[in-house]
C-alpha cells in the first residue's frame, strides 16, 4: 500500500504529464505486478461494490474518535469530503504493515461484502489501525468507491506503452472489455506477443471533438458560399452523417459469436437479443462501429425510450415490441480478420456498405448510416438546421483520409451539435460541493412558475465562473431560509438563465419534466423572479417537438397522473414557508444524505445529487 499511496501522492502533486508519466512508469518497474494490475484498474475508473454504507463509516469514525455525530457532521461539511475527513479524525494507527495493494483490495477490501455487520466493522476498524496518512485515506476512497486521481486512461496506457515498450494501440486494445485484475494478466499485458486470443474484446473508440465556437461561426459565415474553411477546408473533404441520439456501441462476429460492447465497455449483448439474432448473420472477423438507437414505424424514437432497454437485465417480449431498435452502422473496424482502422475513412466506409449490402436479411435491424450530401458548406449548415426535426443531435464531420483513431485526435472527427434550448429559471436550493468544490456552495436546483407557486425542475453544476461562484455562495449563506439535511432552501431572488439539450415529460419528477444536460449558460441580473419562465412554457415546447404517434399521449398521461398525486402541489412554495415538509421527508432526507455516493467528488463534468426531498429531480 505504500507503493501506491507514493504513486498517489506524485501524480496529485503536479499537472506536468511528463513528470505523471515518469511516476507511473516507475511505480510499473517496481512494483509486483499483482498490485500494478489493481492498480491499472483503479486508475481506468473502475470500482468495487461498496459493502459498507457511509452512516455505517460515519459512525464507526466517530466512535472510534470519540466524537458526536454532530461534531463528525460539521467536520465532514468542512471538510468536504467522507475519506478524507475520516481519515483526519482518527487517532494513529496502533501498527504499521507492508502489505501491497493486491493484499489490501483481495484480502481485506474484497471479502467485507460476504461478512455480517459487526465483522464489516471490527475488519474496517483493523483497518484503520493498521495504516496511517495517504494509506488510510485511500482506503477509505477505495471502500467507498470514491478513488479518483485525475489521470485519464490516455496517460496510464501512455505510461505501460513506455515501460512495455509496446505501441500504445496495442496496450488501449488489450486492457478493452472485462478483465480481472491478477498478476498473470499484467504480464500479458505487457507481454511482446501482440497476438491476442479474446475473441470478444472490442476496439479502443474514436471519439470526436466538439466543433469549436470559432470554427463554427467561420463555418455560419461560409453558409452562402463554397468557399474553403480556414481549418477545415472544403465540404468535399469530409463525411457528413447524422450524430445519432443512442448507444455507442461496437458489434463484434468472431469465432461464430456475436458480442454487443458499449463505449463504457459494458457487454450489451443480452439486452439486445434482436441485434445480436440479425448480427450472426456478418461473416465471422467482421467488427462494426456504430450507435443503438430506438425505432417505431421508421420514426427515431427519443433516448429516453432506449434506456428502458438499457437497465433491463431481462428483457422482456413486451418491451421488445415496445422499444424496437436498431443498430446504425458508421465504420468498419475489422474485416475477415484483417484490422482496418488505418485504412482512409472513405476506403473503411466504401467497405462498410459493401459489406452490409451483401449481407440478406440483416437491414433494417442493421444498416449503415446515410451518407449525407453537402456539396458546401451551405448544404451543410441547411442540413444542420434540420436536426430537430431528425431526432438528432447534430452532426457528424470525419475526414475521408483519417484513421481510425484510439480516443480524441483532434482533426479526425468533428461533432457539430445543434443550438440548445434555454429558459430563465429562479435558484431555489443549494448544496455545497465536493473535493475542490467542498465549503463552497456549487449545486443548485431551479424552479420554474407553475400557478402561484416556484416548482424545482433542474439540477446544474456548472457555467458559473470562479468570482462568480463566490458571489453566489455569500448570497445564498446570507439568504437561507431553511435547511433540509445538507440542502438549504434560498430566497427566490437569482434569476439564471439555463441550456439545455432536451426536455421529455416524465411522471418520475416532481415538475412533470425530465430534463437533459442542463447548465447554467448565463446569470441574468437583469431580471427579477417576475420574469422566469412557467412549466406551461415547457410541456408547450414538448407538445411542438412530439412527432412519434402516441410518444406524446402517454407522456402527457403520466404527467396528468403525477398532477393527480398532488406531486407538483407537494413542493413548499418559495415565497411562503409557512408549511414545513413533513417530518419523515426530514428524515428521508438525511437517509438520503447517509446513502449518497462520495465518488463524486470529481468535480469535473458532473457533481452530487442534492438527495432527499429532490431525488427525483434527476438530470
Amino acid at each position: 500500500m505504500q507503493q501506491f499511496a507514493a504513486l498517489y501522492q506524485q501524480l496529485d502533486s503536479t499537472t506536468k504529464t511528463t513528470e505523471r508519466l515518469a511516476a507511473l512508469v516507475r511505480y510499473f518497474r517496481e512494483a509486483p505486478a499483482e498490485d500494478s494490475a489493481w492498480c491499472i484498474w483503479f486508475l481506468c475508473g473502475q470500482r468495487p461494490r461498496r459493502a459498507v454504507s457511509v452512516s455505517q463509516l460515519q459512525e464507526w469514525c466517530a466512535g472510534l474518535a470519540g466524537l458526536p455525530g454532530w461534531l463528525f457532521e460539521i467536520s465532514r461539511e468542512f471538510v468536504g469530503d467522507l475519506a478524507e475527513t475520516i481519515a483526519l479524525l482518527l487517532p494513529a494507527p496502533v501498527r504499521c504493515t507492508d502489505e501491497g495493494l493486491h493484499y489490501w483490495v483481495v484480502e481485506r477490501l474484497l471479502p467485507l461484502g460476504h461478512k455480517s455487520v459487526d465483522e464489516r466493522r471490527e475488519a474496517v476498524l483493523d483497518a484503520w489501525n493498521s495504516l496511517g496518512g495517504t494509506e488510510r485515506f485511500l482506503f477509505n476512497k477505495l471502500l467507498t468507491g470514491g478513488f479518483r486521481v485525475g489521470v485519464s486512461q490516455r496517460l496510464v496506457i501512455r505510461g505501460l506503452a513506455d515501460f512495455s515498450g509496446l505501441p500504445a494501440d496495442v496496450i488501449a486494445h488489450r486492457l478493452m472489455g472485462h478483465w480481472q485484475p491478477s498478476g498473470d494478466f499484467f504480464r500479458g499485458l505487457i507481454a511482446a506477443d501482440t497476438g491476442d486470443a479474446d475473441v470478444s474484446r472490442p476496439y479502443p473508440f474514436c471519439l470526436a471533438h466538439p466543433l469549436s465556437e470559432d470554427d463554427a461561426a467561420e463555418l455560419l459565415g461560409l453558409a452562402e458560399q463554397s468557399d474553403r474553411h480556414s481549418r477545415l477546408g472544403g465540404a468535399a473533404d469530409w463525411i457528413v452523417e447524422w450524430k445519432w441520439d443512442g448507444i455507442r456501441a461496437q458489434v463484434i462476429r468472431r469465432g461464430g459469436r456475436t458480442f454487443i460492447w458499449s463505449r463504457g465497455e459494458e457487454l450489451l449483448t443480452d439486452r439486445f437479443p434482436e441485434l445480436e439474432c440479425v448480427c450472426g448473420k456478418l461473416p465471422d472477423g467482421t467488427v462494426l462501429d456504430g450507435e443503438i438507437t430506438a425505432w417505431r414505424d421508421d420514426h427515431l424514437l427519443p433516448f429516453a425510450d432506449l434506456q428502458k432497454r438499457i437497465h433491463r437485465r431481462s428483457v422482456t417480449p413486451r418491451l421488445l415490441a415496445s422499444v424496437p431498435v436498431r443498430f446504425i452502422a458508421f465504420d468498419l473496424l475489422e474485416r475477415g480478420g484483417v484490422d482496418l482502422r488505418r485504412e482512409p475513412g472513405r476506403l473503411r466506409r466504401t467497405a462498410l456498405e459493401q459489406l452490409l449490402a451483401g449481407c440478406e436479411g440483416v437491414q433494417p435491424l442493421l444498416q449503415p448510416a446515410l451518407r449525407l450530401s453537402a456539396a458546401d458548406w451551405g448544404a451543410c449548415l441547411r442540413l444542420r438546421q434540420r436536426c430537430r426535426e431528425q431526432r438528432v443531435e447534430g452532426l457528424m464531420l470525419k475526414h475521408v483520409d483519417a484513421a481510425y483513431e484510439t480516443g480524441r485526435v483532434a482533426g479526425a472527427w468533428w461533432k457539430w451539435k445543434t443550438e440548445p434550448f434555454h429558459c430563465d429559471a429562479v435558484l431555489l436550493y443549494a448544496q455545497r460541493g465536493h473535493g475542490r468544490r467542498a465549503g463552497k456552495y456549487t449545486d443548485f436546483t431551479f424552479g420554474v412558475r407553475s400557478g402561484g407557486t416556484l416548482v424545482p425542475f433542474a439540477k446544474a453544476y456548472s457555467g458559473l465562473t470562479n468570482a462568480e461562484i463566490e458571489e453566489v455562495d455569500r448570497f445564498i449563506r446570507d439568504n437561507t431560509i431553511e435547511r433540509f439535511g445538507p440542502v438549504s432552501s434560498v430566497r427566490a431572488e437569482l434569476v439564471f438563465e439555463l441550456a439545455f439539450e432536451g426536455l421529455q415529460l416524465s411522471p418520475r419528477h416532481k415538475s412533470g419534466i425530465a430534463v437533459r444536460f442542463p447548465r447554467i449558460a448565463r446569470w441574468r441580473r437583469d431580471k427579477t423572479v417576475a420574469d422566469i419562465d412557467s412549466l406551461e412554457t415547457l410541456r408547450e415546447l414538448i407538445r411542438s417537438r412530439e412527432q412519434v404517434a402516441g410518444t406524446g399521449e402517454a407522456g402527457e398521461a403520466g404527467a396528468k397522473k403525477a398532477g393527480e398525486r398532488g406531486v407538483l402541489s407537494a413542493v413548499p412554495e418559495v415565497a411562503d414557508k409557512s408549511e414545513k415538509p413533513a417530518r419523515s421527508r426530514r428524515r428521508r432526507a438525511a437517509k438520503q444524505q447517509d446513502c449518497s455516493s462520495e465518488a463524486d467528488g470529481r468535480g469535473v463534468s458532473d457533481g452530487p445529487g442534492l438527495g432527499g426531498l429532490f431525488a427525483g429531480l434527476e438530470d
